[in-house]
């Protein structure tokens, strides 16, 4: 029997939809181990022109030694290139991902790129190699952030259907996993298409037996609403929460065609922040326009927002969206100092968070590494504990621990 191995690029969505192909594939032995593949297949990311780049040298380590399948963002933006440069035997898109059996057998090099309107219907039961699941609740996005490829490659914003998740979630519960991560390609559209919502979802998801944390991914400021403030307060809900911003200036914000408002998503902030959540928010350094009078005014506002983690990177031009003909141009090294320079604010804000925190952190330990198990907390910080028990898999309370500024440390 053939072994394939999976590689992963990208988001949580693609963890998931990878996850998918796993549950889909007959005849076929899955490998954790690159070198023991016959077949290699890559879920891969265009978010940036850095992904596709990671993606083709990846493709080009392999040196030819295995069937290479490509799927996944990039399937839709690089797939054909890489398949007429013979560097790739088939491409597929996300829609197709199910039908990956009769794909992998196929001998003829081929390019299927399926629909951008395609909702998953499969019940992923398992995670092969993870501690935590992942559950895609909807796919594309109705925002058209003017540097952003994505809707063009996922689609328009869709929702999954409520029961099948709800049955997915059951059914790994089952199976011993006790935190659930929701993902997407914008997780806070949930349910504007079938006339229900996020927070609904969560609460239903939250009475299932067995669900003991419930996580989510990146979601919009407008997409806080009333209802959803409403479960804020409840123990399962993560005290962590992902809000993406993009920039700080409120006129950077306009030119990326952002729908949140600077001094809206600061009121939202400090309001979290009251509650005792940690919140992280993404970051765009370098899109055309950044003069540096406005990177000084959202310096200026960066420092006022209570944040603790950041996904920050520098502008990527991607060709077809808005932003790729605006001028001017900002350089590549200066957006890069800018990077830097926000990833330190935001890396001492975290440390004043942790040593501020005076509770006990509510750990699932995930692994096992240079003679420490890793988790994260509540409120998505990671913690490094030695220990003599095997922890890998198991939740930990921990009441004693030292706060440094990678992580936090306990022994239990």
């Amino acid at each position: 029997m053939k072994k394939v191995y999976f590689k992963t690029f990208g988001c949580r969505t693609n963890l998931y939809d990878s996850q998918v192909m796993m549950s889909s594939l007959e005849g076929y032995e899955i490998t954790q181990e690159e070198a023991d593949a016959d077949v290699v297949v890559i879920n891969s990311c265009t978010v940036t022109n850095g992904a596709d780049t990671h993606v083709r040298s990846y493709i080009k380590a392999l040196k030819g030694e295995k069937k290479v399948f490509l799927t996944g963002c990039g399937a839709h933006t690089k797939g054909e290139s890489l398949l007429k440069q013979n560097l790739i035997h088939g491409v597929f898109g996300q829609s197709e991902k199910q039908e990956i059996t009769a794909f992998l057998s196929k001998p003829e090099p081929f390019m299927e790129l399926g629909d951008l309107n395609h909702i998953d219907d499969v019940i992923v039961d398992d995670f092969i190699g993870k501690s935590r699941a992942f559950i895609k609740i909807q796919e594309g996005c109705n925002f058209r952030c003017s540097y952003c490829i994505i809707p063009y490659v996922r689609g328009d914003a869709r929702s999954m259907n409520e029961a099948r998740i709800l049955e997915q979630v059951q059914k790994l519960a089952i199976n011993g996993f006790g935190e659930f991560i929701l993902t997407g390609t914008n997780v806070g559209s949930y349910g504007q298409d079938t006339k229900t919502s996020l927070a609904s979802l969560m609460k239903k998801m939250s009475q299932i037996r067995g669900v003991r944390r419930i996580r989510l991914g990146s979601i919009e400021p407008i997409q806080i609403t009333d209802e959803f403030r409403e479960i804020l307060d409840e123990p399962w809900i993560e005290r962590h929460l992902h809000i993406a911003l993009q920039h700080t200036s409120p006129k950077m914000l306009k030119v990326m065609n952002r729908r949140n408002v600077y001094r809206q998503d600061r009121e939202l902030f400090e309001f979290l922040a009251q509650k005792g959540y940690a919140i992280g928010t993404d970051f765009i350094t370098g899109h055309p326009g950044e003069s540096q009078e406005l990177w000084d005014e959202a310096i200026e506002n960066l420092h006022a927002l209570p944040l603790t983690h950041l996904h920050a990177f520098t502008y990527s031009k991607r060709d077809g969206t808005p932003s790729a003909a605006m001028k001017p141009e900002i350089n590549g090294t200066l957006a890069k100092e800018r990077l830097h320079q926000i990833e330190e604010i935001i890396a001492a804000k975290n440390l004043a968070f942790r040593r501020s925190f005076k509770g006990s952190l509510d750990i699932l330990i995930e692994s096992h590494k240079d003679g420490f198990y890793q988790g994260f907390d509540q409120h998505f910080n990671k913690i490094m504990v030695k220990s003599q028990e095997d922890l890998e898999g198991n939740w930990i309370t921990v009441d004693n621990y030292d706060v440094k500024e990678e992580a936090n440390y306990a022994q239990v």
